[in-house]
Formats: C-alpha cells, sequence, structure tokens
C-alpha cells in the first residue's frame, strides 16, 4: 500500500476493503505501444497496480498511436502510456505548438476528455522524436541543424517506422517546416535504426531522446531549429469508466510511479533492455523495488 497511503494516508481497514473489491473486480486491461520504452512503462504501471491489490490484464505491443487509440475508442482497453505532443499532432491533429510542457498537457487532457478518456499526471521525462546520424556523416556534410539536410547531394535515406511517412512529427513535417524534397523513408521496426545507421543502410534515423543507444555513442542529433517535435511527456490515457470502477487508489498508484520517471531513470532502464539484454519485466521490478514501490 505505499502508493496510495505516501501520497494521501489511509484508513488500513478502508484499504484492506479497496484492495478487496479491486482484487475481485474487473481487471484494469493496460495496452501499450510497439517499443522498447512503451514495454517498461507498462510493466512498470502493470506491477504497481499488482503491487497494490488490482488485476491487470498487460496488453503488450499493440501498436502506434493511431492503432492503440483506436483500441481504446472501441473498448478493448482502458488504458495506455501516450506522449503528449504525439497526441495533440497525431491524435488530435494540431499543428500549432503550445507554449510550454504544461499548456501542451491542459490541452491534451482537454481533448481526451471531450472523448470519454482523461489524463492522469504526467512524467518529468519527456522522450522527444529527434533525429541522428553518425558523428562522420555530420562532418563530411557540415550537418548542425535538420534543415541543413537539404545541402546533402541527391537522396537522404532515414530509417523510421512505417507511420513516419504520414505523419506531421515525420515527413509531412519535414516537408512543410523545412521544404526537405530529397528525402527518402525507409520503413524499419523501431529498434532497428540504429543497426541500419552503423551499417550504411541509411543516413539518418529517427530516434527517441530517452534511448539507450545515445549513452557514450558517437551519434549527433540534429538541432530541431523550426520545433517540428515537440514536448513529449508521457501521461497514461484512461477510460472514465476505469476510473470511476477503480477510483482514486489507482489514480495515485499510477501518478506516483510517474512522477519517480526521470529522464536519466528511462535512459538507464531502456539502455538495460537494448544493451545488457535485461527484460522489460526484470528491469521494471528493479526500479519499483528501489523506489518502494512493491
Amino acid at each position: 500500500m505505499l502508493a496510495a497511503c505516501a501520497l494521501g494516508g489511509c484508513d488500513g481497514g478502508k484499504q484492506q476493503t479497496a484492495r478487496d473489491a479491486d482484487a475481485s473486480g474487473p481487471p484494469v486491461r493496460l495496452g501499450t505501444k510497439d517499443f522498447t520504452e512503451q514495454f517498461i512503462l507498462g510493466e512498470l504501471y502493470s506491477q504497481a497496480l499488482r503491487a497494490e491489490g488490482f488485476r491487470v490484464d498487460l496488453k503488450p505491443d499493440v501498436g502506434s498511436s493511431e492503432i492503440i487509440h483506436q483500441a481504446m475508442e472501441s473498448g478493448g482497453l482502458d488504458m495506455y502510456p501516450e506522449y503528449v505532443g504525439v497526441l495533440l499532432s497525431e491524435i488530435a491533429n494540431r499543428r500549432e505548438r503550445p507554449r510550454s510542457p504544461a499548456a501542451a498537457y491542459l490541452a491534451a487532457r482537454a481533448f481526451e476528455e471531450q472523448r470519454g478518456f482523461t489524463l492522469l499526471s504526467a512524467t518529468p521525462f519527456s522522450n522527444s522524436n529527434a533525429l541522428a546520424v553518425k558523428r562522420s556523416f555530420a562532418r563530411r556534410h557540415r550537418l548542425r541543424t535538420i534543415a541543413d539536410l537539404g545541402r546533402v547531394t541527391g537522396t537522404v535515406k532515414i530509417g523510421a517506422a512505417p507511420e513516419f511517412r504520414t505523419r506531421f512529427e515525420g515527413l509531412v513535417g519535414l516537408t512543410d517546416r523545412y521544404g526537405l524534397d530529397n528525402l527518402e523513408v525507409k520503413p524499419l521496426v523501431i529498434g532497428e535504426q540504429y543497426a541500419a545507421l552503423e551499417e550504411g543502410e541509411v543516413d539518418v534515423a529517427t530516434v527517441f531522446t530517452t534511448d539507450g543507444q545515445l549513452a557514450g555513442r558517437g551519434y549527433v542529433l540534429l538541432e530541431d531549429s523550426r520545433d517540428l517535435f515537440a514536448s513529449q511527456r508521457v501521461a497514461p490515457v484512461i477510460s472514465r469508466p476505469a476510473l470511476r470502477t477503480h477510483g482514486g487508489r489507482l489514480t495515485a498508484t499510477i501518478d506516483a510511479v510517474s512522477e519517480r520517471l526521470t529522464t536519466g531513470a528511462m535512459r538507464e532502464m531502456n539502455a538495460a533492455v537494448d544493451g545488457d539484454g535485461q527484460s522489460p519485466s526484470k528491469v521494471a521490478d528493479t526500479f519499483l523495488r528501489g523506489e518502494g514501490l512493491k
């Protein structure tokens, strides 16, 4: 009961009654998207909930934001961790950039509340999209910003997830905001872009700023001088019915995990999975125990 008690105090008898009700009630159907950080987030939230007596049906690898949000709308999921900027640009179809991460969060929450959902608290870390190149490629073509890709002779191959071709935070925005017309997207499973970059199959890779592979490696992140890529703090999307069913204990438990997820913590956990070969489940368990949440 650490998470709930730590945030608001609790009466032992009432808390046990709530735990018993959650243990016998419907499970929380928690989905994730299709890459390492999402698998870790799914394990973090599901393990913390189970430690508090909730039943959880974890559904990893549902798909991209577009796919997993459809699963929420069809009633197949109760909750999933989302990146606020992606939610606004790709689900809400908003091209303007809010003036701050707090404003982005409020806009995303208002959008979801019109559709029968809401957002729980956002994480301290922001896992923004970025474009990375090898240091040697940057030197050869004198690259510092995304706009500099326009002066590279010939076609520039970008390794990215398939949805990058149709997203505003993707090829659409690179064309609209930067005027780049020399780009070709090579569709890759998320996680494979680093190997493709190392092997020369692509010139540029789409990455997340919390990727463990970025630590101590010879990559250059191109400056996004025209603010294409938005702030990407994570805020779990949850349905109103699920929130009513499971109440404040669920919110307190999830928020207790979210508030501890700094950029350093996420990069370390991502590296433990992608670099050291640990499972998302083990990495999440180690983190939660270290934070006193299990």
